[in-house]
């Protein structure tokens, strides 16, 4: 059955990042608004006749917190049409018209293995929502180990909140990795290397999870599949 379209009214409007922004909204809605972390809503912007120019697609980057509100992180893309429309048009009290939550990136309902999240930019945002998930509801899980990759330090995306988590919480790790900037004293270059050299050694007990530009990922699945991990242990989502 086709989703139900809803309304959802920008509550706040946030710049994390040079050209990235957080847009809460508040679903307009009787019900609650239920979604798994690690899905996805569909905008219906009017920036198009037809359904392909007006359909965009994010992950949700909050936690299911039942109080009928979610967030998104979204980068403004130089010449996107409906990020000029977000940036530039939509305000706080603006309504927007999506329907959802849909996808099958989410993680199991019991987490019996250590899991390692791999992504970068804004590929982060499904990773937050289960995170977020995990110790808001104190989900019982193994190890998370969350790699983000970037460019600049100035484009890590929610780095305070995830340094605070990973000294507050011995089974959480956050590795960041910076592919441009000169004066970054931790590690630089791209994602790759840092699962490769810290799971070099195979194991069973893991899965990954890879979001992200699709060049990124398709790298990472081989990557991993050249260090001996089955496909059953890789799980992925795609950006463009």
């Amino acid at each position: 059955m086709p989703k139900k379209w809803l309304e959802g009214r920008v509550t706040r409007i946030d710049q994390i990042g040079t050209s990235t922004r957080q847009f809460k909204l508040n679903v307009e809605r009787d019900s609650i608004f239920e979604f798994v972390p690690g899905q996805f809503i569909t905008m219906d912007l009017p920036i198009g006749e037809k359904r392909l120019d007006r359909w965009r697609s994010y992950s949700i980057a909050s936690s299911n917190n039942s109080d009928n509100s979610i967030e998104l992180c979204i980068v403004n893309l130089e010449d996107g049409k409906a990020t000029n429309y977000l940036f530039n048009e939509i305000k706080v009290g603006s309504t927007i018209t999506f329907k959802g939550p849909e996808g099958q990136f989410v993680l199991p309902e019991k987490i019996t293995k250590d899991i390692v999240m791999i992504c970068t930019g804004t590929g982060v945002a499904p990773f937050r929502s289960m995170i977020k998930t995990i110790i808001e509801q104190k989900v019982t899980r193994e190890h998370i180990h969350l790699i983000f990759g970037t460019r600049y330090e100035k484009d890590i995306l929610y780095k305070d909140e995830f340094l605070k988590l990973s000294l507050n919480d011995p089974s959480f790790d956050y590795s960041v990795c910076l592919s441009r900037d000169e004066k970054w004293q931790g590690s630089k270059g791209y994602v790759h290397q840092i699962y490769q050299e810290e799971y070099a050694a195979k194991r069973d007990n893991i899965i990954f999870y890879l979001c992200g530009w699709s060049q990124m990922v398709d790298e990472a699945v081989q990557n991993l599949l050249d260090l001996g991990y089955a496909n059953n242990q890789i799980v992925k989502e795609l950006y463009g």
